[in-house]
């Protein structure tokens, strides 16, 4: 017997994660090319151009929806959503501050990966979305990915997260559109 434990975001919040998963991938891959192998390039730039489309198709789903976007229309919601993400960017932009001002600049990437990961832990909550949940999980592992790989290697941090938190959100982003909102069967 299966039951329906979490469904992907529906209607405009629908649209709305599949915009933003899009235009992050698109942020991401972009990043991933600023000390990329050449043999990486093409490929992040496709991922690029992969994330600007899925982007603009989450706009159209956005537009083409009715209903109203909790985070937007619900006071309580509004109020969380602008406390987690008040306290990302802050933590993120010190920790950035920090990192560049003592250094260790290559490190930003992987730092701003964790914090993006964790941060969807409690907006999964607040935004009634459990996909985020899991998605936070992989980026958190990417960022420990390019920790690990760039203390051992030549790759540049920024390449891991780059490549690493582009296709998590891309593949996100994709897997929302697809899903309409069916749920997720799970034994």
């Amino acid at each position: 017997m299966t039951s329906t434990a979490w469904r992907f975001p529906v209607g405009r919040s629908r649209g709305v994660t599949v915009a933003v998963d899009g235009f992050f991938a698109f942020v991401w891959f972009g990043w991933g090319q600023a000390s990329a192998p050449s043999w990486l390039v093409i490929p992040l730039a496709v991922g690029t151009a992969l994330g600007l489309l899925l982007a603009g198709a989450g706009v159209i789903v956005t537009r083409r929806s009715t209903g109203e976007l909790p985070a937007a229309s619900d006071p309580a919601v509004r109020r969380r959503y602008g406390i987690i993400v008040g306290l990302e960017f802050g933590l993120l932009g010190a920790g950035a501050g920090i990192l560049g001002g003592t250094g260790y600049s290559q490190w930003i990437p992987v730092w701003i990966c964790f914090g993006v990961g964790v941060h969807f832990f409690p907006l999964a909550g607040v935004l009634g979305n459990p996909t985020l949940r899991p998605l936070g999980a992989l980026l958190i592992a990417v960022a420990a990915a390019a920790l690990v790989v760039g203390l051992t290697t030549a790759v540049a941090p920024s390449t891991v997260t780059g490549l690493g938190a582009g296709l998590c959100l891309l593949v996100f982003g994709i897997a929302t559109l697809a899903h309409r909102g069916l749920p997720v069967p799970v034994s």
